[in-house]
């Protein structure tokens, strides 16, 4: 699909079709984004922001085939999914790229950092509860504490995409709670890697034992 033929001679451009008519301009400087990053991911941001402000993004290495994936991304708010979804569905034919709505779950859990602290995916558990007709969780962490809330929050929330995928975590999961392994409701709880195994079974069989 041509630059033009996104909105056809005349058409009145919505900011979907504008975030594409750019990203096309600029499609070889995002490709190879480790040549300057500040700089192509500040401009991709705010291109973004004219979609939707809480859009964000996550790009894959190159595959075999010679392309990156380009998953654009709600940031765990819910109120944005539209705008993802209206995003991806004005994308373009993409020579290089494959576009993807969400972050996707992972059959092999990555372990994350943020700032000095990284926590390993292998030590990271969990318990679900019925919360309605949802699910809710408890993720425990060795080092978790109150003061340490909003680091272990973000780990959190980023450990349950890698588990679940971002749309599952929003549209499956009830309350989210993180606590440490000292906690006297560790007891029983399962290894991360079970998680979606033990999500999808309840949405299947609308069981679940915590």
């Amino acid at each position: 699909m041509s630059i033009l033929s996104l909105f056809g001679v005349g058409g009145k451009a919505t900011e979907e079709e504008k975030f594409w008519v750019w990203f096309q301009k600029n499609s070889n400087d995002i490709f190879h984004f480790e040549r300057d990053r500040e700089k192509v991911f500040e401009k991709l941001t705010t291109a973004l922001a004219n979609v939707n402000k809480d859009l964000t993004f996550e790009f894959s290495p190159i595959r075999e085939n010679g392309k990156r994936e380009f998953v654009i991304s709600a940031g765990g708010i819910k109120s944005a999914f539209s705008s993802v979804e209206s995003l991806c569905q004005a994308a373009p034919d993409l020579e290089k790229w494959i576009v993807v709505a969400y972050r996707q779950r992972r059959s092999l859990l990555n372990d994350l950092s943020i700032g000095d602290v990284t926590v390993k995916a292998e030590d990271v558990y969990y318990h679900l509860y019925p919360d309605g007709d949802k699910l809710g969780v408890v993720l425990f962490f060795e080092h978790f504490s109150q003061d340490e809330y909003p680091l272990y929050g973000n780990l959190g929330y980023l450990f349950l995409d890698e588990s679940l995928g971002e749309y599952d975590v929003e549209t499956k999961l009830g309350f989210i709670e993180f606590h440490n392994t000292s906690s006297s409701h560790f007891e029983g709880a399962r290894p991360l890697s079970s998680l979606a195994e033990q999500v999808d079974a309840f949405y299947t069989n609308s069981t679940v034992k915590g």
